[in-house]
Parts: structure tokens; C-alpha cells; sequence
């Protein structure tokens, strides 16, 4: 378990992957297409199978869009953000699939295009999280999708971002893009002692940079 004398809470606005984040759990569970999300259009999307095509693959756009609010008031739509991506080469699009978030070329275009402090981690140990949080950073993390439920034996760790916000000596606190309404979507508490099951050790440390003149 990570030093945590204090706690320690960012104020970062929360989004969802999925444009209506009180749908997360019916789209999840498959009763609901999320091309019928009623705010699709929000997402920057062409049309609604695009956004469907995209949103099951933007939680890490989620985090950058919580992470630009909160230090440049601004949170562009997911799919243009995505599609910028793939020009920087953090995302490979394939006709029915997305290799990525590659973190190199990612953390790259988070530096050049809005300014950020943003380093690619493979190796992001958790007893550094408190630190970096302290230092007013924020860190997208690595984690298998069941975090959400703290599910007792997830099939792997990794393969969906999270973004840490905070910390306390018994939890860290995430703002998860595809979390649940009831409680693990905002400052959704991770008890340190259950990390581990979840966390494939690596991420993106972003920053604030230097704010636009």
C-alpha cells in the first residue's frame, strides 16, 4: 500500500466514453445499441454506427477530455479527438477494429497539440501514484474493464484506461469512462489492496504545461 498520509482530490469534470453516461450500464450489458444513444452527435461522429464503431474504444479520449476541461476549459468531442489520433499514430484504425492507445505517439500528441505535460510510463508502479497526484498531475492507468465491480477474479489485467484523480490512504480515486452510474463513474474509490488484480502497472502521467498565451 502506497504512502497516503493526506488525501488528496482533484477537481477534474467527469466523461463518460458513451456520450448519455446514465446508459453505460444497458449498452454494456447489450440491451441497448449504442448507436442509439440520443446524443450521438455530440461524439463528432459522421452518423450513429460510426459513433458506435468508436465509442466502445474512447476510453482513453474520455480522459484526455476530463484532463483538458480541467486545466483548459475545454473538452472537444471524443470521435474528432480519436480521428487525431490516428493521424499522430496513437491509434491504428482497421476495418473492424482499433490497435491502440499507443502511449509514445499519444503522450507525443497531447504535448504538440493542446501543450500538456503528457510521458508515456510503461512502468508506472502504484506506490508512485500518490506522488505524482501531489504534484498535480493526473494518471491515465492501465486496468481490465471489471474495476468497475472490483470483480474478485478478472481474467487479466489492462486493456481499458482509467483516469486517476486522487488519493487517500485507503483508496485511490478514478474517474472511470465506462463506469456505472451508481458509483463508479466520478472519484469512483479503488481500495489500494485491490489495485493490483486490475492494473497492468503502466500509463500516461499527464500535466498541466504551459497554458496557451
Amino acid at each position: 500500500m502506497p504512502e497516503t498520509p493526506v488525501s488528496l482530490i482533484h477537481p477534474v469534470p467527469y466523461y463518460a466514453q458513451w456520450e448519455s453516461p446514465g446508459l453505460v450500464p444497458d449498452i454494456i450489458a447489450g440491451t441497448l445499441s449504442a448507436a442509439d444513444d440520443p446524443l450521438w452527435q455530440k461524439s463528432g461522429a459522421a452518423n450513429p454506427e460510426e459513433y458506435a464503431f468508436w465509442s466502445w474504444r474512447l476510453c482513453g479520449m474520455a480522459c484526455l477530455r476530463m484532463a483538458l476541461d480541467h486545466w483548459r476549459g475545454t473538452a472537444p468531442p471524443a470521435v474528432t479527438l480519436a480521428e487525431e489520433c490516428v493521424e499522430a499514430g496513437a491509434y491504428v484504425r482497421h476495418p473492424d477494429r482499433v490497435d491502440g492507445l499507443i502511449y509514445a505517439p499519444f503522450a507525443a500528441y497531447a504535448r504538440r497539440r493542446w501543450e500538456l505535460f503528457a510521458e508515456s510510463r510503461p512502468q508506472l508502479p502504484a506506490e508512485e501514484l500518490p506522488g505524482h497526484l501531489a504534484a498535480g498531475r493526473l494518471a491515465m492507468l492501465s486496468v481490465h474493464p471489471s474495476l468497475r465491480t472490483l470483480d474478485p477474479r478478472p481474467p487479466h489485467r489492462g486493456g481499458h484506461l482509467v483516469l486517476a484523480v486522487g488519493a487517500t490512504p485507503d483508496h485511490l480515486l478514478v474517474h472511470n469512462p465506462s463506469g456505472f452510474p451508481a458509483g463508479t463513474q466520478r472519484f469512483a474509490e479503488v481500495p489500494w489492496g485491490d489495485l493490483g488484480r486490475f492494473y497492468a502497472g503502466r500509463g500516461v502521467l499527464l500535466g498541466s504545461g504551459e497554458p496557451r498565451s
